[in-house]
């Protein structure tokens, strides 16, 4: 049995059989796990989960983001980010600021503690994926980030699209 995926652009018309579909899910499932290896090891040592994680790089990326704008990112409930960010904030990793125009607003900025933090954790993934990257060559690389691009939701590439143009 095969599936057939929709041409984009100049490529040619795609026959991918059910094996090679899951071949590649199972590729991305063991890739996760290799990926998030390494920081998971240094976030159990902090009894920190994968939340805090995503957490710190979202507040690094944009520094100053609004409590809102990273339940947007993340996607997780709010009583969930509150508990992640309460642990950040009691820790002296995170800093949380009133807004200037909108005193309701709560922005989020990395301690100096919580960058070393963030830098430790991100240091681990980019030189897995540097060496991956490597390995693979560019041709694959672009081909990678394509895919992952095709696979994300609309609001979600939105978001990736705007932290890519350095927006949001």
């Amino acid at each position: 049995m095969s599936d057939r995926s929709a041409p984009t652009g100049g490529q040619a018309l795609l026959y991918l059989t059910d094996e090679q579909i899951r071949k590649g899910i199972e590729a991305m499932y063991f890739a996760y796990r290799g990926f998030t290896a390494d920081p998971d090891r240094i976030l159990s040592d902090k009894e920190y989960g994968r939340a805090h994680h995503r957490a710190l790089h979202f507040i690094h990326r944009r520094e100053g983001t609004t409590v809102n704008n990273l339940l947007s990112l993340l996607g997780v409930t709010k009583q969930s980010l509150n508990r992640v960010l309460r642990a950040l904030i009691d820790d002296g990793l995170v800093e949380s600021r009133v807004g200037r125009a909108d005193k309701r607003e709560r922005h989020l900025y990395l301690t100096t503690a919580g960058a070393t933090l963030e830098r430790e954790l991100s240091d681990a993934q980019r030189d897995r994926m540097r060496a991956a990257y490597r390995a693979a060559g560019p041709a694959a690389v672009a081909g990678f980030r394509q895919v992952l691009e095709a696979m994300m939701d609309e609001d979600l590439r939105r978001h990736y699209q705007a932290l890519k143009d350095g927006g949001e």
